[in-house]
Parts: structure tokens; C-alpha cells; sequence
């Protein structure tokens, strides 16, 4: 998480958290009203924007996403959701430049990238699902298993479809104009020696997190443990192990 504080000293690094804002909000507001969940969630292509923007610009990637989220919220799906909304989209915006290395041959250009996005897509997309979906149950503002499922098959089709055509499209220009959050930054991307760990302790906060709040709200497991409490493991693994990324 170093990276994610001294990007604040980094001048350029905030115009590009507040560009990243105003077209994640620009793409999110004329869609507000295909609603799926009143006052939550709407079809939302712009789900195709934080697997770029985190590739490319890595932290400001991240914070963009989150500060463009809460700005469309005011368009009419602002509320106590829109707090935990902040948390679910910056990891959209943080885990995949966390999990997918950078290339000088860039990012998507051999066979086995492919296979490896399409994972870190699953992991990204469920880990927003699980969060949003456990605080707005543990809220009382709508069932995990509507909104959690939503939003995990919202962001994931957007992701596998619209996401590569852009990263194909943008990355050399982005990469000519030196605007790749590693050399705006001026360091190379370097895993910890957590790495490992914490990829583990996310996969399984957000998958399983997601299956175990369907179980316990079908009934399945439980006997009657509130998701909020049920999920709750889940989501403190997914918060540990995107820190330890």
C-alpha cells in the first residue's frame, strides 16, 4: 500500500486520479437510469473503466475510481451504500495493477496473459460484489444475494468484453506519453514478499465470500446466521490481504 500514500506528493499523479474521476463519473451518470437495484446499482458499462485505469495508472487508478463512483452517486443513488461504495470500487481500481505485472511487450500480448486476466478479472469483480453486497445487507438496504450477484456479473461482463479492447487500444499511446504510474512515479513494480499470501487471502475473501453469503441467505448453511455476521471473516480477509497486496 506504500505506493497508494506517496502518489499524493506526485503532482501529476493527481490530475490523473482526477481525470480518472471525471470520466468514471462522465460514463457512470447517463446510465443511472437503467436501474437494476433502486437506489444502489444500474447497468453500468463504465464497470469496463477501473480494469484500464488500474493497469495504466496504477494507485491514481484506484483512488479515481472511487472519488468518480461517490461523484455519480449524486445523480441519484447517493446514501449510506454510497460510503462502502468508495471502499468496493477502489478495489476495482486497485487490486488488478496489484496482480497483473507490467511488460515492456505490454500488458495482453502473449496466450497465457489472457487466462491470467480473465482470473484477476473474477477475483476483482467478486471482491467489489462481496464487499458492496455484505455492507448493504449488514445496512438492512437490500438482501446480499440480489445486489452481491449483481454487481459481481455487472463488472465481470464489462471487464471480459469492453476492458481488453480498450487496454488494446490506449496502452501505446499511454505508454508514449510516459503517463504508466510506474514512470510517473519513477519506480519499477515490485511484489512483496507477501505477495503470495496476500493474493491467496483475497481470492478467498472474495470468492468464497461471495458463495457463503448465497448459502447462509438461501438457507443453505447456518441455520439462520445473519450474513452480516456470516460474511463478516470473508470481508476482513479481502480488506487483509488487498493491504498486504
Amino acid at each position: 500500500m506504500r505506493l497508494a500514500f506517496q502518489m499524493w506528493g506526485n503532482v501529476r499523479m493527481i490530475v490523473l486520479t482526477a481525470l480518472v474521476a471525471a470520466i468514471y463519473a462522465a460514463i457512470l451518470i447517463p446510465f443511472k437510469i437503467f436501474t437494476l437495484v433502486p437506489g444502489l446499482t444500474e447497468m453500468r458499462p463504465a464497470a469496463a473503466i477501473p480494469m484500464v485505469v488500474s493497469l495504466f495508472f496504477g494507485p491514481a487508478g484506484a483512488f479515481g475510481v472511487a472519488l468518480g463512483n461517490l461523484i455519480g452517486d449524486f445523480a441519484g443513488t447517493l446514501g449510506w451504500g454510497s460510503l462502502f461504495g468508495i471502499i468496493g470500487n477502489f478495489l476495482l481500481g486497485y487490486i488488478p495493477y496489484k496482480m497483473i505485472t507490467p511488460r515492456e511487450s505490454g500488458y495482453l500480448s502473449r496466450p497465457l496473459d489472457v487466462p491470467v486476466y480473465v482470473v484477476v478479472s473474477l477475483i476483482t469483480s467478486t471482491a467489489c460484489a462481496t464487499f458492496i453486497g455484505w455492507a448493504v445487507d449488514l445496512l438492512g438496504l437490500a438482501p446480499f444475494t440480489v445486489v452481491a450477484n449483481i454487481i459481481a456479473l455487472n463488472n465481470l461482463c464489462f471487464m471480459l468484453v469492453l476492458s481488453p479492447l480498450l487496454i488494446k487500444a490506449l496502452e501505446k499511446r499511454v505508454r508514449r506519453q510516459g503517463l504508466m504510474y510506474f514512470e510517473v512515479m519513477g519506480t519499477q513494480p515490485k511484489r512483496p514478499k507477501s505477495h503470495v499470501f496476500a493474493v491467496i487471502l483475497v481470492s478467498t475473501g472474495a470468492l468464497l465470500g461471495l458463495a457463503a453469503g448465497n448459502a447462509l441467505q438461501l438457507g443453505l448453511i447456518g441455520d439462520g446466521t445473519p450474513v452480516g455476521i456470516g460474511v463478516a471473516p470473508f470481508v476482513l480477509l479481502l480488506l487483509i490481504g488487498t493491504a498486504l497486496l
